[in-house]
């Protein structure tokens, strides 16, 4: 490409293996089905389904599901420049279950260590990444080394073309078992957002957006009612805070004192998981597009609720159409 990316991403990658049937066990589950996965990716994805030029950069392991993984990016029409391989480490697999509405718990396979985790600072292509109109990362990335090094150096390189780009956004995406919370004789999940806040805190310092859940945003801030925690992201160098609230919709607050929240998209909810990211890849299309505020959180809000009436993440990521669809109706 001669030209700048829309949108590129940097963190997870993997391969999510659901179950074909709802209501049921994990340990009774007898078919599944096999998709693309990781919340930077599908942001990826969704971005790519809505008409942008998107990148991932991330790392997989040197085996068929990395291979998979790089594949089935190129079939989304994403570019996959950036994805490289670790012989030392597995591609990462995730298994979910799912008991609509609202209880899809997800099981990480990620030991001894995830290749999207061994992304380095002097491997990345800052050049790229400062050029791209929005850059998008994860709070994952910042839980270990040197991912945690990549991470911050790939947003610092942002810092000196903030004026050409249209957002550095950072998706604060709490996952505490990655920070040591869960594991025996180690952190508790109090501690881990403890021992997180700091990395966070410095992450915030280049982003232009933060998005994140009330418990993501608690993690960030300490703050936890809405409007505190929008402003509280604010104070710590975002231009715009989105906090989504679930059933409640989203608050997304401008540092010019612009205020919008929005009530959620009403539909038959199949599967949550990728509700978020349809909404992060929705997110940056309306803000390429130069939208006010309001549209573009009604229209995030609509593409996540198509998602979340669907089975898969990646592959169910609407279209332009399909989103306006669903407004109309």
């Amino acid at each position: 490409m001669t030209e700048p990316h829309d949108v590129v991403t940097m963190g997870r990658i993997g391969v999510d293996i659901y179950p074909l049937r709802t209501g049921v066990p994990l340990q009774h589950v007898e078919t599944f089905g096999r998709f693309l996965g990781g919340s930077a990716t599908n942001v990826a994805v969704a971005a790519a389904r809505l008409g942008r030029t998107s990148a991932v950069i991330t790392r997989t392991g040197d085996d068929p599901f990395g291979s998979y993984c790089r594949e089935a990016l190129r079939g989304f029409g994403v570019d996959d420049r950036w994805v490289s391989a670790v012989g030392a480490y597995p591609t990462p697999v995730t298994f979910c279950e799912i008991f609509p509405p609202d209880d899809f718990p997800l099981y990480f396979y990620r030991q001894p260590k995830a290749p999207d985790l061994e992304l380095r600072a002097d491997e990345l292509d800052l050049a790229g990444i400062a050029a791209a109109r929005i850059f998008w990362m994860t709070g994952t990335g910042l839980c270990e080394q040197p991912s945690r090094d990549a991470t911050l150096a790939a947003l610092a390189a942002r810092d000196a073309g903030r004026g050409r780009s249209v957002a550095t956004v950072f998706d604060l995406d709490w996952r505490p078992m990655f920070w040591g919370a869960g594991r025996d004789g180690q952190l508790t999940e109090d501690e881990a957002a403890e021992a997180a806040r700091p990395h966070y805190r410095a992450a915030l310092a280049h982003a232009t957006v933060a998005v994140g859940n009330l418990a993501e945003c608690a993690v960030a801030t300490g703050a936890r009612e809405p409007h505190a925690c929008a402003e509280a992201l604010l104070a710590a160098g975002a231009e715009l805070a989105v906090v989504k609230q679930g059933p409640k919709g989203v608050l997304a607050v401008r540092a010019d004192g612009t205020v919008a929240e929005v009530p959620p998209h009403p539909v038959e909810v199949v599967n949550g998981l990728g509700a978020g990211d349809a909404f992060g890849g929705a997110l940056c299309h309306g803000l390429l597009a130069g939208w006010e505020l309001e549209r573009v959180m009604r229209y995030a809000n609509a593409a996540g609720a198509l998602v979340a009436s669907r089975l898969a993440c990646s592959s169910a990521m609407p279209t332009p159409q399909q989103v306006e669809e669903l407004l109309r109706s």
